[in-house]
C-alpha cells in the first residue's frame, strides 16, 4: 500500500484523543490518495482507537488493545471499515480490498515482532 506518515510527528509524543494523523497510501494499482486518521479515544497502556475522517474508506474504525502477559505484551487489532461504492465495492472487497488489509496486517505484526525481539 506504500503507507507514508505525512503528518508531523514530534519523537516521544504519546497519542492522544483528537490527534489527527495524515498518510499517502496506495490501496489499489499504485493510485496515491490522501488518508486521515483521528485518535478518538485513548486508555493509557491498555488501548485507543484511530477513526478514517478522510480516505478511501466509507467507514474505518481502527482498535488497538494492549495486555500485559508473561514475557511481554499482547497487542490485538479490531478493524470495522467499509468500502463504497454499492455493488462495484463490494466485488471489490472481496477480491482485492480484504486480501490486502490481510497482508497489510500480516506485515505489521511480521516488523513489530522483529522490532521488539530485539530489544529482549
Amino acid at each position: 500500500m506504500n503507507f507514508v506518515v505525512t503528518s508531523d510527528y514530534k519523537q516521544g509524543v504519546n497519542v492522544y484523543p483528537g490527534m489527527i494523523i495524515t498518510y499517502k497510501v496506495s490501496p489499489l494499482l499504485g493510485i496515491k490518495m490522501n488518508w486521515m486518521t483521528e485518535i478518538t479515544h485513548v486508555k493509557e497502556q491498555e488501548y485507543f482507537v484511530d477513526e478514517q475522517r478522510f480516505g478511501p474508506y466509507a467507514l474505518w474504525h481502527h482498535q488497538h488493545h494492549f495486555k500485559t502477559v508473561d514475557g511481554g505484551v499482547l497487542m490485538t487489532y479490531t478493524v470495522n471499515y467499509a468500502i463504497g461504492y454499492g455493488f462495484i465495492g463490494r466485488i471489490a472487497n472481496s477480491l482485492v480490498v480484504k486480501k490486502k488489509l490481510k497482508e497489510v496486517f500480516s506485515f505489521r505484526e511480521k516488523v513489530i515482532m522483529e522490532i521488539f525481539s530485539k530489544n529482549t
